[in-house]
């Protein structure tokens, strides 16, 4: 989950193909929903509960629908918005994972 570029984009397909992960995307709809709260609230500071309620309904359905088995919240805003008790997959945090390979690598 992300805005439209990145969602769009080939980033995290091919980091994931890379490790034997399939990436399944949401549907166009749901692209322009997430991305539209993305860019018109949250880069603004408001997490609004409009938000995380589509959020999580985008999630719960490429849980039943495609079947996918987690979620990469691609933005820097989305872990503020969810919290991991709150979506119901488990969470691949971009900004923790970036976060800690920057730890590691500044300490090699």
């Amino acid at each position: 989950m992300g805005t439209r570029w990145l969602v769009d984009s080939e980033v995290y397909p091919s980091a994931l193909a890379v490790r034997g992960i399939a990436c399944v995307r949401p549907d166009e709809a749901e692209r322009d929903a997430v991305s539209r709260y993305i860019v018109d609230e949250m880069v603004r500071g408001q997490f609004s509960d409009a938000a995380r309620h589509c959020c999580i309904q985008v999630i719960e359905r490429l849980r039943d629908a495609q079947r996918c088995d987690g979620v990469v919240l691609g933005c820097t805003e989305l872990p503020l918005l969810l919290s991991d008790a709150q979506v119901p997959l488990p969470v691949l945090d971009s900004t923790r994972l970036l976060a800690r390979a920057a730890l590691v690598r500044a300490l090699e």
